[in-house]
């Protein structure tokens, strides 16, 4: 049975975005000058680019088996979107490494163990990508409905969060109807791959955060402050990550598919203002943002 899905399912293919990244002019900490703040987006944008191939590839290995259009579609669409988001993180990455990350490393340790593990096992990979893109979405679906959380962020790379979110929100479905109506991925495989993914993602995210931080020669006290500011600001009573569990918990509901959970107004308001302002990703953000 086909799951009814909101009018705005629609997967716009969105290219040759300026984010204007060029040059080193972007503060250092340019998330209000928090460095916890900026050294998280900082760390997953480099996990970005080979994740983005990893589930391409885990959804490409099934591709030829998919018989309905729609889906078919869908999935050229997703593959579109994840090789744009590449794209743009490569560059945001590019700043990282002037300011003297470790990326190459980071990068090439990620490559070869999703390569390995797509190879080995598809599904299992898809069923990874999946959940992956269940963190993403819901995390997507955050930020749009808390446009505040991001008042304070550089207005470029704002933009780049934002438009890689809303493209998030209108793919999240790809991977995860490939997996149940294609590969015929069960409900224990699909709850013990988000374990996995709700487990290492963090973990490495944490772990390159501890290298920015390093290399940006806080002290041990400093990144201590910086780090026990930053955890209570993700898991405190209030924080970002507490208050996404509802949204998270929901994956492991036996009937549950993406287009049941998730607030769209927002999502919504972004799109328009995105055509009002011609395709410019910047100038949408800062409009809708300022609607707060």
């Amino acid at each position: 049975m086909t799951t009814p899905v909101p009018a705005e399912r629609e997967i716009v293919p969105r290219a040759n975005l300026d984010f204007g990244l060029q040059g080193d002019e972007i503060p250092r900490y340019w998330f209000g000058g928090d460095a916890f703040r900026t050294r998280f987006f900082d760390a997953l944008s480099t996990l970005f680019p080979q994740g983005e191939r990893f589930f391409i590839e885990s959804v490409r290995k099934f591709r030829d088996q998919v018989t309905d259009e729609d889906l078919q579609t869908e999935v050229k669409h997703f593959i579109f979107q994840e090789a744009q988001h590449t794209r743009v993180h490569n560059d945001f990455n590019d700043r990282l490494k002037r300011q003297g990350m470790a990326v190459d490393h980071i990068e090439k340790q990620q490559r070869d163990v999703l390569a390995w593990t797509c190879r080995k096992f598809p599904r299992w990979s898809l069923a990874q990508t999946a959940a992956a893109e269940h963190i993403t979405a819901l995390m997507s679906h955050f930020f749009l409905g808390n446009r505040d959380v991001f008042q304070e962020a550089d207005p470029r790379i704002r933009a780049i969060y934002f438009w890689h979110g809303i493209e998030e929100i209108e793919h999240k479905a790809v991977a995860f109807d490939v997996m149940q109506r294609v590969a015929g991925v069960g409900y224990f495989m699909r709850c013990m791959a988000m374990l996995y993914v709700s487990f290492f993602f963090p973990l490495h995210t944490f772990m390159i955060m501890r290298h920015m931080l390093k290399v940006d020669g806080l002290s041990r006290g400093q990144r201590f402050r910086a780090w026990m500011k930053g955890l209570w600001w993700l898991y405190g009573p209030r924080g970002v990550f507490t208050r996404m569990l509802p949204h998270y918990l929901a994956y492991y509901l036996p009937g549950y598919h993406p287009w049941k959970h998730g607030e769209t107004r927002s999502f919504s308001q972004w799109r328009e203002a995105y055509s009002r302002h011609d395709g410019d990703p910047i100038s949408a953000t800062n409009t809708f943002v300022a609607a707060t």
